[in-house]
């Protein structure tokens, strides 16, 4: 898949344009389509999808509130990279956020929330593609905290989720990290479906630490090759 094909597929819905070309942008990042560090020329893009550069501008905007994309005064927008000290501190807010919503969320659990994630967890099992897995990852994930009924919260999650998502993937595709994360999340499960705050606070934040360190060790590993 390349980013035509991600322009097709996303013009096919009935949103904004600079919101569908943020998303065929955004996933063509996460597939690394466009490498950190790449060029993004805004007239290059808009000639691809067939606009003018005012939503491509909107949406490359969009990109960089996510941290995926350094917009430059005299260079454009340029792909971001990550650095290993970047992802330690999204790795922290993201165990203070998570384990906020965890615990507002299970005394509201009803038995759909849990059946809901256990069919997540089941196609994950199935899948195979690393950026099916880290979809599923996600949605797992979203579907445990949702009923913390805190959409600002999520929000703030899912944008700290996709800063990492495109190294995340690299994970998923080595299938110890995938057996082992996929455990974690049944045990995590578990622990919601029993309404166990503090074994599920416990599990979750080991989950993130333990995902956290191999990330950075991965960011390290890469900034030497550089």
């Amino acid at each position: 898949m390349n980013l035509n094909d991600l322009a097709a597929n996303v013009l096919q819905q009935q949103r904004s344009t600079p919101d569908l070309i943020a998303d065929a942008l955004r996933e063509a990042i996460l597939r690394g389509i466009f490498q950190e560090g790449q060029s993004l020329r805004q007239d290059e893009i808009a000639t691809q999808f067939g606009v003018s550069r005012i939503p491509v501008r909107e949406a490359l905007k969009q990109l960089e509130a996510e941290g995926l994309v350094t917009l430059h005064l005299n260079r454009g927008a340029i792909v971001s990279v990550l650095t290993a000290q970047e992802a330690q501190e999204i790795c922290e807010i993201r165990s203070a956020l998570e384990v906020k919503a965890i615990q507002l969320a299970i005394p509201k659990f009803r038995e759909t929330d849990i059946e809901k994630a256990a069919v997540i967890l089941e196609a994950t099992d199935q899948a195979t593609d690393a950026g099916v897995l880290a979809k599923l990852n996600w949605e797992f994930h979203a579907t445990l905290y949702a009923t913390a009924e805190r959409p600002r919260l999520l929000g703030m999650i899912k944008t700290l989720h996709v800063n990492c998502d495109r190294y995340v993937r690299v994970q998923l595709a080595q299938m110890d990290y995938q057996e082992r994360s996929q455990k974690e999340h049944y045990q995590l499960l578990d622990t919601c479906q029993k309404q166990d705050t503090k074994a599920a606070v416990r599990l979750l934040k080991r989950h993130i630490d333990t995902a956290g360190e191999q990330l950075i060790a991965y960011l390290q590993q890469i900034a030497q090759k550089r």
